[in-house]
């Protein structure tokens, strides 16, 4: 063998061997920094979940979240949805099933309710909980002249037509969404039930997960007493009526909701049909020499179905003035001459329970001004 081929040798060897040292170093400073990583994670994790309940979900540590109030009866897999934002639901029913999940050290199911004070195990997962800033400006409020009553438990507002409670179907923000990004410290808010976008009044919101409960306890046991005013097309001539009829939902093909009167029970193939009962009362009849005759009703909720009073009204043949789904829309289009470019149904009262106290509250929202104006403009002629 030559010189230059020993050489040759050492110089492999030499640079075999400087290689392996700089990938050893290399692992164990990432060891180092993955370790130190590591140890930070859980420093934040005890630290967030002894100052706040919006502990971090890492990647590398488990997470330990203590249930407040907010959070209280809420079920295991919406309070993980919730918490993991991003995360596919398919994932967190995943590790639900996998017992990854674990409430005060024990396994769960998905339906489980949790309670005040239980400490939930989320496992490391690519997901982080979105915290408000402490120093979060509060967006314009658009709804501070028109809240009927708060407290601790409840927010009540008289809802403006033309607003949709929540977002979605090209409404990029509801009520729902304005209200949170009014209060961004709100720990909790949500829609206790919903009016459709051109329905004005009465429309409340939960404040605290226990009071969401109570008040949708109260409405399924009919422990309520919702009064709605509208003004429909023709001469109603009872004073009081009661109305009972099968309602069933549908979708048009462009993905719009609509509602009709099942008449015939055999052409309800799949049982979709829901009972909807309403007790009507005439309040004062119109008769306008241009534009025909109209009723003021107040109607008293016996169920609560989507556009019952609307679709029941409609199929009795008094349409309420102004429903652009089911009413007269030629009549509509004559009336926005005369000062009506709205639908006239608006919720006047909510009689109901305070979900915590048991105080009875009377919930008033005033007749639009717009509506009443309307009304003044049939008795002048």
């Amino acid at each position: 063998m030559s010189k230059r081929d020993v050489f040759t040798d050492i110089k492999c060897i030499l640079i075999k061997n400087l290689t392996v040292t700089l990938i050893v170093k290399s692992q164990e400073s990432s060891q180092y920094k993955l370790h130190q990583s590591f140890k930070q994670s859980m420093n934040n994790l005890i630290t967030d979940n002894q100052s706040t309940n919006n502990s971090k979900v890492g990647e590398l540590a488990a997470a330990f979240l203590t249930v407040d109030e907010a959070s209280e009866g809420q079920r295991v897999d919406n309070f993980l949805t919730k918490t993991l934002k991003g995360v596919p639901k398919s994932h967190v029913y995943r590790i639900l099933r996998s017992g990854e999940v674990r409430v005060n050290k024990k396994r769960i199911d998905a339906d489980f309710r949790l309670s005040m004070g239980d400490i939930v195990r989320v496992p490391p997962i690519r997901a982080t909980v979105t915290e408000k800033p402490e120093g979060a400006v509060p967006a314009a409020s658009k709804f501070e002249n028109a809240v009927i009553y708060e407290d601790d438990a409840m927010l009540v507002l008289d809802k403006a037509a033309g607003f949709a409670v929540h977002g979605g179907s090209g409404i990029s923000r509801g009520v729902i969404e304005q209200l949170r990004l009014e209060r961004p410290r709100a720990k909790f808010l949500e829609l206790v039930h919903r009016l459709d976008r051109e329905t004005s009044g009465v429309l409340m919101l939960a404040k605290k997960r226990s009071a969401l409960v109570a008040l949708h306890e109260a409405i399924r046991n009919n422990q309520t007493d919702k009064r709605y005013l509208m003004l429909v097309q023709g001469e109603w001539l009872e004073q009081k009526k009661r109305v009972v009829l099968d309602l069933q939902k549908y979708v048009l093909p462009n993905g719009e909701r609509r509602v009709n009167v099942v008449t015939d029970a055999s052409k309800d193939k799949f049982g979709e049909r829901q009972t909807s009962e309403t007790m009507f009362r005439l309040i004062k009849n119109y008769n306008h020499p241009t534009i025909g005759k109209f009723s003021l009703l107040e109607a008293q909720l016996v169920t609560g179905r989507t556009h019952q009073l609307r679709v029941q009204l409609s199929h009795l043949g008094f349409p309420i003035v102004g429903d652009d789904k089911y009413g007269d829309f030629a009549l509509n289009k004559a009336l926005v001459k005369h000062g009506l470019k709205r639908m006239f149904l608006h919720s006047s009262v909510t009689k109901i329970r305070h979900p915590l106290t048991q105080e009875k509250l009377e919930l008033v929202a005033p007749m639009p001004t717009e509506l009443g104006k309307f009304l003044k403009s049939l008795e002048k002629v």
